[in-house]
């Protein structure tokens, strides 16, 4: 029986290659939101500085959709290129602007408008790159791996920001990203890959019911997700010490690392694993309610983030068979917007209830991901 596991899927011609400079490319999505809060910070008060990071968010909320659609109707290489250089120029206005709000919350938006959208390009390629048995496998690791950019991203914004000062971080961040694209679009499947004619419909993969109903369920899971930095800063706060918040979020990557790692020996599944997956995302959560110390809250944290990589293996894998033909960067786009925004919207209504009560930003997580459950099962239905 040939392998169908991790070892299939680095071993294919061209992987190391993509999967790597994806990496790079995508290392801003860690290390931007941090840069442009450093750097708005100085000038602005905190309310503005947090502002700022949602202008960008919903950029790349908005940009990633249009983007991916033009992917779909043209080719990958020149969008990667011209979105690049529009997300740097983007950064390098807000570098530039100073104290100027207008010019910072201007850059903000077009460096977020114009992310590459090398995700959502980089699992168009997997059927491309490796035999059809370990497609399942390839957006597992694809997804896993990913975990650490939003470890090594945040790191990387504070060494910058030491040496050089606040604008270092958002020009490293420019860096990185033309960095990344330029050895991606080196290999030849990126060159190669052109959009596939077909009918077109104005909403795109969004006309289909079932697809459009596991967005839906995507923006709970990512509202769970992005509920717990919030919570665990006010944890870290109410344990006195803030900087637990960064060990905390490291130990739910790694778990989301180790999850994703042993899932890509699972058989593949389809939609009817969804509902199953999603609960176990939200049951994840619920020993958190127990508000323990810092020792075993380390230990819960990661058990937490172990649903989170084949949740989103499932999805992306539905996806890729619920979009209609010619539109699939752009299907694989809408999950990510809609997990983004999902993401920030967990992180906007957790913020008031921590105030209220701990407890009460711990309960959000498993609620929204049970409500994400709800909307699985009627996409397996």
């Amino acid at each position: 029986m040939p392998d169908t596991g991790i070892r299939a899927v680095l071993r294919a011609p061209q992987v190391a290659l993509v999967l790597s400079a994806s990496q790079i490319g995508r290392l801003p999505l860690g290390s931007a939101p941090l840069a442009l809060l450093i750097f708005a910070r100085q000038a602005q008060s905190l309310a503005l500085a947090g502002i700022t990071v949602a202008v960008f968010t919903a950029g790349m909320a908005v940009g990633a959709p249009v983007l991916a659609r033009t992917v779909d109707r043209w080719r990958q290489t020149p969008v990667l290129w011209g979105s690049a250089v529009l997300s740097g120029l983007g950064y390098l206005l807000v570098a530039s602007g100073g104290r100027n709000l207008v010019l910072t919350l201007a850059g903000a938006a077009v460096a977020g408008l114009g992310t590459p959208p090398l995700e959502a390009c980089l699992r168009a390629l997997w059927p491309v790159l490796v035999r059809p048995a370990a497609v399942p496998a390839a957006y597992t690791l694809d997804i896993a791996v990913q975990e650490i950019i939003f470890v090594v991203g945040p790191l990387i914004t504070v060494a910058a920001v030491a040496v050089a000062g606040p604008a270092a971080g958002l020009i490293t961040a420019a860096v990185l990203q033309l960095a990344g694209v330029a050895v991606f679009t080196l290999a030849p499947a990126v060159r190669g890959w052109h959009g596939q004619p077909a009918h077109r419909h104005w909403a795109g993969p969004l006309r289909v019911h079932r697809f459009a109903i596991m967005v839906a369920g995507v923006v709970c899971a990512g509202a769970a997700v992005g509920s717990l930095p919030v919570t665990l800063t006010g944890y870290a706060e109410a344990a006195g010490d803030r900087s637990l918040t960064g060990w905390l979020l490291a130990a739910q990557a790694a778990g989301a690392l180790t999850g994703g790692l042993l899932y890509t020996r699972a058989t593949p599944g389809d939609a009817r694993r969804l509902p199953l997956l999603a609960t176990a995302l939200a049951v994840g959560y619920l020993p958190l309610l127990t508000v323990p110390g810092v020792g075993v809250m380390a230990v819960l944290v990661t058990i937490s983030g172990l649903a989170l990589p084949p949740l989103l293996t499932a999805v992306f894998l539905t996806a890729d068979r619920l979009a209609p033909p010619g539109t699939a960067v752009e299907a694989f786009a809408w999950i990510m917007t809609a997990f983004t925004v999902g993401s920030a919207l967990g992180a906007a209504l957790t913020g008031t209830l921590v105030e209220t009560q701990l407890w009460y930003g711990f309960a959000f997580a498993p609620m929204a991901g049970l409500l994400g459950a709800a909307f699985m099962t009627r996409v397996a239905r």
